[in-house]
């Protein structure tokens, strides 16, 4: 059983409250848009991190993660891309990708708008944790809990972290 803290569109901007929310996790998963290498780094000396980079992502990032990313977690075959769409509306490169080589889970970002859908078409389910910054056009910062156990992907969480814009208790911990 792997534990999953699943996180995107950070902007430079880290909560402290996703260090509580992910404290029994163990891996953390970020879908794009970290902002600097600096939160990376929190995120990577807090817990085992894998991420892609997103369109905001500058060289620091894009070094050391990849656009897309295949792996295997327990028996679910993963595809991880920043920009991908969801189920009817994935971007060209994703649904060439998912065409190409089916997957049990794919996760994006980008939009801001947290969703959890499977596709029926594809035999795979989409999750995009929305944005856990404070930068972008989203209402409420949003990460997502989950467990892969084996083939089986449950205990799917939604966590508000809260408004969009900084509160007297998170102003001073971005990036």
């Amino acid at each position: 059983m792997t534990r999953i803290g699943l996180i995107s569109d950070t902007h430079n901007f880290l909560d402290d409250a996703v260090f509580t929310h992910f404290a029994n996790c163990d891996e953390i998963w970020h879908a794009g848009d970290f902002g600097t290498a600096a939160i990376a780094d929190k995120l990577k000396a807090f817990k085992p991190l894998r991420g892609v980079y997103g369109n905001i992502d500058g060289t620091d990032i894009r070094s050391e993660y990849p656009e897309k990313l295949r792996f295997t977690c327990e028996g679910v075959n993963v595809f991880m891309m920043h920009i991908g769409g969801y189920p009817g509306k994935y971007t060209a490169p994703a649904k060439a990708e998912l065409l190409a080589h089916p997957t049990q889970l794919f996760i994006s970002g980008h939009s801001h708008i947290l969703k959890v859908i499977y596709d029926d078409k594809l035999k795979c389910l989409h999750m995009n944790p929305g944005a856990a910054g404070v930068h972008g056009w989203h209402k409420v910062r949003t990460l997502i809990r989950f467990v892969i156990d084996g083939m089986d992907m449950k205990q799917c969480e939604v966590i508000e972290l809260g408004k969009r814009s900084i509160t007297p208790q998170s102003e001073g911990i971005a990036g």
